[in-house]
């Protein structure tokens, strides 16, 4: 007679085990970054040079388990055909800068989950003043955070606080110009490095301008201390890349974090930027110029029929749509 065949009772620790193989192969290779032919080539040479070369036998970023996260961009990229925009900057202008290294860490996990990294690169950026608006790496930076949905902040600190070369990035990203806000709404996330023991000010201050700049910071926060002990000697193999530890874990956590707020909080981008204050200071402005809204009206009456007919060929017509355009 055939024995029944009983099957193993399942405890946490084999639901465990059977989850781990199920999401293996996912883990190992699963990734949503942009290859080359995707990339743009002139975005790709001078935004991402944390991209590593094709030689390099193994990576831990292509390595760590990220199914929750990973399932979550792949959606969100197939629901809204765009991909997350993150802008990266850091605190540093060393030719072996900690807090480069730890962005460029930051932007490889980013990459593997889909996102669009953008590196900014502070050389050459002029002291805060009141002359050099114009200057083409201030209208780098403010272009960048337009565009992005998204920052990663690294800095060093150094006496007790975030460096010079950070918070000179930051002055020059304005509150607002116009009718445009290049910080507000953005999601952020926070790290810092330290030359000796874990200290947290320097994210600290980064939390404070987060907030100052009208964006939400995650919860989560990395602090690497003695930074120049968790990476291998310089010259050595893999001199540029982190070794493991829980500070590198920490960073993981971090930009696994960013990404899911950053996807729940994108759609409603413009929601969260919607005040009273600022509407309420619009409609007073509107209210202390209402000759220009006649001054439209009596161009439009005069000129309606005529832009109908001609198709709004006339100057006029052009003109009045801009300038309802403009004030809606």
């Amino acid at each position: 007679m055939a024995q029944p065949v009983v099957e193993p009772l399942r405890t946490t620790d084999t639901l465990e085990k059977l989850h781990y193989r199920e999401t293996l192969s996912f883990r190992t290779s699963q990734s949503l970054a942009l290859s080359e032919s995707e990339d743009d080539p002139a975005i790709r040479q001078k935004y991402r040079p944390f991209i590593l070369s094709n030689t390099l036998e193994k990576d831990w970023v292509s390595d760590l388990e990220l199914t929750t996260t990973l399932k979550m961009a792949e959606n969100n990229l197939k629901n809204t055909n765009q991909r997350l925009k993150v802008l990266v900057l850091y605190g540093s202008l060393r030719k072996r800068s900690y807090s480069r290294l730890v962005a460029f860490e930051a932007c490889r996990i980013l990459f593997r989950l889909g996102c669009d990294v953008r590196v900014f690169d502070p050389e050459g950026l002029p002291v805060k003043n009141d002359v050099d608006h114009g200057h083409p790496k201030v209208q780098e930076l403010r272009s960048l955070s337009q565009w992005s949905d998204g920052h990663i902040w690294v800095s060093p600190e150094q006496h007790g606080n975030l460096t010079a070369v950070f918070k000179n990035q930051i002055d020059w990203i304005p509150l607002s110009t116009g009718s445009i806000r290049p910080t507000q709404g953005r999601t952020l996330a926070i790290a810092q490095v330290c030359g000796g023991s874990q200290s947290f000010n320097a994210v600290n201050s980064l939390r404070i301008l987060g907030r100052w700049m009208r964006m939400f910071t995650i919860p989560n926060q990395s602090s690497i201390p003695k930074a120049y002990t968790q990476f291998p000697d310089e010259g050595q193999p893999g001199d540029q890349r982190l070794m493991p530890s829980g500070n590198r874990d920490r960073l993981v956590d971090c930009m696994e974090e960013f990404v899911k707020y950053t996807i729940l909080m994108r759609p409603h981008m413009d929601l969260f930027g919607d005040r009273f204050s600022e509407r309420e200071e619009k409609r007073v402005k509107d209210a202390k110029h209402p000759f220009l809204y006649l001054e439209a009206c009596e161009v439009i009456s005069a000129t309606t029929t005529s832009a109908i007919a001609n198709n709004y060929s006339s100057p006029n017509s052009f003109l009045i749509s801009g300038m309802f355009k403009s004030r809606s």
